[in-house]
Protein backbone atom coordinates (compact mmCIF):
# COMPACT_ATOMS: atom_id res chain seq x y z
CA UNK A 1 0.00 0.00 0.00
CA UNK A 2 1.13 3.49 -0.66
CA UNK A 3 0.19 6.38 0.82
CA UNK A 4 0.51 10.28 -0.81
CA UNK A 5 -1.49 13.59 1.05
CA UNK A 6 -1.54 16.81 -0.33
CA UNK A 7 -2.74 20.10 0.67
CA UNK A 8 -4.79 21.74 -2.32
CA UNK A 9 -4.70 25.33 -2.15
CA UNK A 10 -8.12 26.28 -4.09
CA UNK A 11 -8.59 29.58 -6.00
CA UNK A 12 -10.87 32.14 -4.42
CA UNK A 13 -14.49 31.72 -5.65
CA UNK A 14 -17.66 33.68 -5.88
CA UNK A 15 -20.82 32.26 -3.87
CA UNK A 16 -22.27 29.46 -5.77
CA UNK A 17 -21.30 26.00 -6.47
CA UNK A 18 -18.41 24.91 -8.15
CA UNK A 19 -17.06 22.61 -10.53
CA UNK A 20 -13.70 21.39 -9.52
CA UNK A 21 -12.68 18.10 -10.62
CA UNK A 22 -10.39 19.58 -13.32
CA UNK A 23 -8.58 21.29 -10.47
CA UNK A 24 -8.02 18.62 -8.20
CA UNK A 25 -6.51 16.00 -10.67
CA UNK A 26 -4.10 18.71 -11.69
CA UNK A 27 -2.51 18.32 -8.50
CA UNK A 28 -2.35 15.02 -8.27
CA UNK A 29 -0.54 13.16 -11.44
CA UNK A 30 -0.02 10.22 -9.63
CA UNK A 31 -3.66 9.40 -9.71
CA UNK A 32 -3.10 8.17 -13.62
CA UNK A 33 -0.54 5.45 -12.29
CA UNK A 34 -3.32 4.18 -9.83
CA UNK A 35 -4.65 0.55 -10.64
CA UNK A 36 -6.94 0.79 -7.70
CA UNK A 37 -6.78 2.78 -4.57
CA UNK A 38 -9.37 5.55 -3.21
CA UNK A 39 -9.27 9.32 -2.57
CA UNK A 40 -10.34 11.02 0.35
CA UNK A 41 -10.65 14.45 0.10
CA UNK A 42 -11.76 16.92 3.00
CA UNK A 43 -12.22 20.80 3.30
CA UNK A 44 -10.63 22.20 5.85
CA UNK A 45 -13.50 24.77 6.30
CA UNK A 46 -16.95 25.22 8.37
CA UNK A 47 -19.01 27.66 5.45
CA UNK A 48 -18.21 25.45 2.39
CA UNK A 49 -18.70 21.96 1.43
CA UNK A 50 -17.96 19.18 -1.12
CA UNK A 51 -20.45 17.23 -3.09
CA UNK A 52 -20.32 15.24 -6.13
CA UNK A 53 -22.52 15.65 -9.05
CA UNK A 54 -23.90 16.76 -12.42
CA UNK A 55 -20.97 18.23 -14.41
CA UNK A 56 -22.04 19.35 -17.75
CA UNK A 57 -25.15 21.62 -17.45
CA UNK A 58 -24.19 24.96 -15.02
CA UNK A 59 -27.77 25.31 -14.48
CA UNK A 60 -28.40 22.08 -12.18
CA UNK A 61 -25.08 24.33 -9.85
CA UNK A 62 -27.60 27.50 -10.39
CA UNK A 63 -30.60 25.62 -9.32
CA UNK A 64 -28.55 24.02 -6.45
CA UNK A 65 -27.46 27.44 -5.37
CA UNK A 66 -31.09 28.55 -5.11
CA UNK A 67 -32.61 25.63 -3.78
CA UNK A 68 -29.97 25.76 -0.44
CA UNK A 69 -30.43 29.84 -0.16
CA UNK A 70 -34.22 28.65 0.42
CA UNK A 71 -33.46 25.45 2.81
CA UNK A 72 -30.59 28.57 4.85
CA UNK A 73 -32.07 31.68 3.68
CA UNK A 74 -30.17 34.59 4.98
CA UNK A 75 -31.34 36.81 8.04
CA UNK A 76 -33.93 34.08 9.44
CA UNK A 77 -35.05 35.58 12.49
CA UNK A 78 -34.34 32.07 14.47
CA UNK A 79 -30.47 32.96 14.07
CA UNK A 80 -28.49 33.61 17.58
CA UNK A 81 -25.08 33.34 15.45
CA UNK A 82 -25.17 36.92 13.29
CA UNK A 83 -22.02 38.26 14.36
CA UNK A 84 -20.02 37.47 11.29
CA UNK A 85 -22.75 39.00 8.61
CA UNK A 86 -25.51 37.54 7.06
CA UNK A 87 -24.53 35.00 5.37
CA UNK A 88 -22.30 33.42 7.57
CA UNK A 89 -24.97 31.01 9.70
CA UNK A 90 -26.68 29.96 6.22
CA UNK A 91 -23.19 28.98 5.12
CA UNK A 92 -22.67 26.91 8.00
CA UNK A 93 -26.21 25.21 7.46
CA UNK A 94 -25.30 24.50 4.14
CA UNK A 95 -21.77 22.93 4.75
CA UNK A 96 -23.26 20.63 7.16
CA UNK A 97 -25.77 19.60 4.59
CA UNK A 98 -23.42 18.87 2.36
CA UNK A 99 -20.68 17.92 4.41
CA UNK A 100 -16.35 18.77 4.03
CA UNK A 101 -15.40 15.44 3.11
CA UNK A 102 -15.46 12.86 0.04
CA UNK A 103 -14.50 9.28 -0.61
CA UNK A 104 -13.72 8.80 -4.44
CA UNK A 105 -12.87 5.17 -5.99
CA UNK A 106 -9.72 5.25 -8.50
CA UNK A 107 -9.06 2.94 -10.78
CA UNK A 108 -7.07 1.96 -14.01
CA UNK A 109 -5.56 5.40 -13.65
CA UNK A 110 -8.65 7.71 -13.42
CA UNK A 111 -11.39 8.68 -10.56
CA UNK A 112 -14.42 6.22 -11.19
CA UNK A 113 -17.07 8.75 -11.50
CA UNK A 114 -20.04 8.15 -13.25
CA UNK A 115 -20.18 9.61 -16.89
CA UNK A 116 -22.33 12.90 -15.46
CA UNK A 117 -20.58 13.00 -12.00
CA UNK A 118 -17.91 15.96 -10.88
CA UNK A 119 -16.76 16.59 -7.77
CA UNK A 120 -18.03 20.33 -6.87
CA UNK A 121 -17.03 23.04 -3.89
CA UNK A 122 -19.93 24.66 -2.67
CA UNK A 123 -18.81 28.22 -1.12
CA UNK A 124 -21.35 29.98 0.79
CA UNK A 125 -20.13 32.52 1.77
CA UNK A 126 -20.06 36.05 0.09
CA UNK A 127 -16.74 37.32 0.17
CA UNK A 128 -14.86 33.88 1.23
CA UNK A 129 -11.11 33.65 0.39
CA UNK A 130 -9.19 30.38 -0.94
CA UNK A 131 -10.00 27.53 0.68
CA UNK A 132 -7.76 24.62 1.35
CA UNK A 133 -8.35 20.80 0.45
CA UNK A 134 -6.27 17.46 1.91
CA UNK A 135 -5.95 15.49 -0.52
CA UNK A 136 -5.09 12.01 0.70
CA UNK A 137 -4.49 8.60 -1.99
CA UNK A 138 -4.07 5.50 -0.90
CA UNK A 139 -3.38 2.99 -3.61
CA UNK A 140 -2.02 -0.65 -4.19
Amino acid sequence: MAWIQRRIELKRRARGFHLITDEILSTLPEIRQVKVGQLHLFLQHSSASLTLNENADPDVRRDMEGAFNRLAPENHPDYFHTLEGPDDMPAHIKSSLNGVSLLLPVGQGELLLGIWQGIWLGEHRDHAGSRSLIATLNYE
